[in-house]
């Protein structure tokens, strides 16, 4: 697979920040946060909202954060504190297309489904749509219990439990509500905070890779800066080896972590990161917070 052919695929959500800089994509808007927080004695709230709120996950909707292709990210609150809500777009507002390269690789037992999905009809998207989230979940909670510095995700472990939640997945919120945690693209860094930074990012992407994972979209854009800590995010999309495409995504999330680097003032080649991070990939990962299988 040439790198040509993987930057088509991924041309919309590529991490690179000379290619956003350039896209004349506009922008799409997220749900009104008026009528996520409309009183449902008035049939305005939104159904999702109100299923949520019913199960006891979150008890208002304060915020909303930041607003992308794929979803729109929220700030709740619920029995266990502050949350992050990120609501995935409806059906009809997402093409779906950057996920067949992740998805590769995956082997899809139900025919009917397989063909439903591959022809797009609705009952197809809503099968994406379901399989997105949970494997959101699925990830977060593998990463979560290794002990990887990812968001604790607020629904689980039981899949039972978090497919209830679709089209949202929760996570605890980084960072207050006053202040969430920014992305480390964002983040204004002193060098010695750029060099720390650098080197947390290397080690959780060597991390991911020592659990046989590719992220698949690694860069400053998509990770966290709290309190000195980088935080891994947005990962639906992780790959394992099976998927022809691994090898690919792996260097590509290199090249995309050292060039998203630079404006800190970081300059380290993409082969260079590749090398490091697989180095490191072979020696002891965090301490698991719950004993793994």
């Amino acid at each position: 697979m040439s790198a040509r052919w993987l930057d088509d695929e991924l041309d919309n959500e590529d991490p690179r920040p000379e290619r956003r800089r350039t896209s004349k994509t506009r922008k799409p808007l997220g749900r009104r946060l008026a009528t996520l927080t409309a009183d449902p004695d008035d049939g305005e709230a939104d159904d999702t909202i109100c299923r949520l709120t019913d199960l006891g996950h979150i008890h208002e909707v304060v915020a909303e954060l930041k607003s992308g292709k794929e979803a729109t990210a929220y700030v709740a609150r619920g029995p266990r504190g502050s949350v992050l809500l990120k609501l995935y777009r409806d059906l009809e507002a997402r093409s779906f297309k950057r996920d067949g390269v992740y998805r590769e690789g995956q082997v899809i037992l139900d025919e009917r489904a397989a063909r439903a999905m591959a022809g797009r009809t609705r009952r197809g998207l809503e099968m994406l749509q379901a399989g997105w989230v949970q494997a959101e979940y699925a990830h977060l909670w593998r990463l979560w219990q290794a002990g990887l510095s990812v968001p604790e995700p607020l629904v689980g472990p039981s899949p039972y439990d978090y497919a209830q939640t679709t089209p949202a997945v929760l996570m605890r919120l980084i960072g207050s509500e006053d202040h969430p945690a920014p992305r480390l693209s964002e983040a204004a860094l002193a060098p010695d905070q750029a060099r720390d930074a650098w080197g947390q990012a290397v080690q959780g992407m060597a991390d991911l890779l020592r659990l046989g994972y590719a992220h698949g979209d690694y860069s400053t854009y998509n990770l966290l800066w709290w309190e000195n800590r980088v935080t891994i995010i947005d990962v639906p999309q992780l790959t394992t080896r099976h998927n022809p495409n691994f090898a690919d995504l792996l260097r590509r999330d290199a090249e995309s972590l050292s060039t998203s680097f630079r404006r800190h003032g970081l300059s380290q080649s993409g082969e260079a990161t590749l090398r490091e991070v697989q180095r490191r990939a072979l020696g002891p990962g965090p301490a698991p917070r719950v004993q793994l299988p």
